[in-house]
């Protein structure tokens, strides 16, 4: 069975009998983007695809270096970090080339873990366009770095004086991508075969930097993609002996790394709703609702799609990235670019999200606040023409300037909930609340530099 047909329960307990392995992988997504998983014994897994399986709750209760969080909001030692009951899903099934095609699939939480799991985030938002006749296909474009290095090295190194792919800034450059071709067709063909081809791939401005454009689909599959690619792309790095970072600044000295997100709507008939030809720049009036609501909830909800303390040394004038939730037609310096075409090319490029956010958070973010925009028909500003960050008048209030104060309004605002569920909101709030905290605990050598004589 060729695995694009793999849709159903019974299409995946006869792709594991079939298989030689022994056994299979199952990967979760915890609240920080990371694909937790592990090794399955072929018939404990056939069960599971009814019954589910039990996969400790920690994943949701601690952070991204494996620190328990101080809080009580949903797991802790309170509840003796139980197991929670996890689903594999069928249609996410792929095969792992270099482990002889062992089969690979997702899963998501069942139960009380679902309010937090950020699958189920965006899947609650998928059902509430559902039921306004909206259903989205979007992609994500990714830039990384890659590094002649490994987890040994840069650890012996303590992260300084690494080692570039590739020297200098040499943006879409054809000497570099046909000079390192072995590397980067057989990185093509491994997105091609675990099935998150790439529409695009070139070189960035910056020493071993790349952008990735994942094919367009439905959402859902869309976010599905994205996390399988900043893995698998990590993966395939390592086992090169490279490493591949998505932090979204990882040097003062170049552009961050963005994670943008390509989105556009169909209507019940598969008819594509953001273009007009009778309105203004052809824009329809549900694509102008979807941008303002997009637009009036980006201070709101930064925090799910810049989540971590890196993500705001990212977002400076001229580096590239936004910094107020300004939008532009064809305009890469404001946060969403309207990008016009004909009615099925036509679109927003969400282009606040950094490398570093979870790609279901970030995707819900950036639906569920246009849904919003639609639901209340909301007027976007006038739009930025040339420098916005220069043009203060089509921002209609400022961005989050860091991860404390975002997680602060994520946890205020009343129309977050609504969209992703008080549960949801508060645990997720107090965990990036979490992550300022253990920041400002550390005393950094730029400090000691500073102080530690003169002050």
């Amino acid at each position: 069975m060729q695995l694009p047909y793999i849709q159903t329960v019974n299409d995946a307990k006869s792709l594991l009998r079939q298989t030689s392995s022994s056994h299979a992988k199952v990967g979760i997504t915890d609240l920080d983007g990371i694909l937790r998983g592990k090794y399955m014994a072929r018939e404990k897994l056939i069960s599971a695809l009814e019954k589910g399986f039990g996969f400790c709750d920690v994943i949701l209760g601690w952070d991204s270096n494996d620190q328990l969080y101080d809080n009580s909001s949903y797991t802790g030692w309170h509840t003796g970090y139980p197991d929670a009951l996890v689903y594999p899903i069928p249609e996410t099934c792929r095969r792992i080339p270099w482990e002889n095609e062992m089969p690979f699939f997702l899963s998501e939480f069942s139960g009380k873990a679902r309010e937090l799991c950020p699958r189920n985030i965006l899947k609650c938002v998928i059902e509430r366009a559902k039921n306004m006749g909206i259903y989205a296909q979007a992609a994500a474009e990714y830039e990384f770095f890659l590094f002649n290095e490994t987890p040994e090295t840069v650890r012996a190194k303590n992260y300084t004086n690494l080692t570039p792919f590739t020297p200098g800034n040499f943006g879409y450059s054809i000497i570099r991508n046909s000079a390192e071709s072995e590397f980067h067709n057989d990185f093509l063909t491994m997105c091609e075969t675990m099935n998150f081809p790439l529409e695009g791939y070139h070189t960035e401005t910056g020493p071993g930097v790349i952008e990735a454009a994942i094919g367009v689909d439905e959402i859902l599959s869309a976010a599905d993609k994205a996390i399988l690619f900043k893995t698998f792309a990590k993966i395939f790095a390592q086992r090169k002996d490279l490493m591949a970072t998505f932090m979204a600044k990882w040097s003062m000295d170049y552009p961050g790394q963005s994670g943008h997100i390509h989105i556009s709507l169909k209507n019940e008939r598969g008819e594509y709703v953001f273009y007009d030809p009778t309105k203004p720049d052809a824009m329809s009036d549900t694509m102008r609702w979807f941008l303002g609501g997009q637009q009036m909830l980006m201070p709101d909800l930064m925090a799910m799609v810049a989540p971590t303390i890196n993500s705001y040394c990212r977002l400076i004038p001229g580096y590239w990235a936004p910094v107020d939730n300004s939008w532009g037609i064809d305009n890469r310096t404001s946060s969403l670019r309207v990008i016009l075409g004909s009615s099925s090319t036509q679109r927003i490029e969400y282009r606040l999200g950094s490398a570093d956010a979870n790609p279901y958070l970030a995707m819900a973010a950036a639906f569920g606040s246009g849904l919003w925009g639609i639901e209340n028909k909301i007027e976007p500003t006038s739009s930025v023409t040339g420098n916005s960050y220069e043009d203060s008048r089509s921002s209609p209030s400022k961005l989050p300037y860091n991860l404390s104060d975002a997680a602060k309004r994520l946890r205020s605002s009343a129309t977050a909930k609504t969209l992703f569920g008080d549960t949801f909101i508060e645990h997720f709030a107090s965990t990036r609340e979490w992550e300022d905290i253990e920041y400002r605990r550390q005393v950094t050598d730029w400090q000691l530099q500073r102080y530690f004589e003169i002050i």
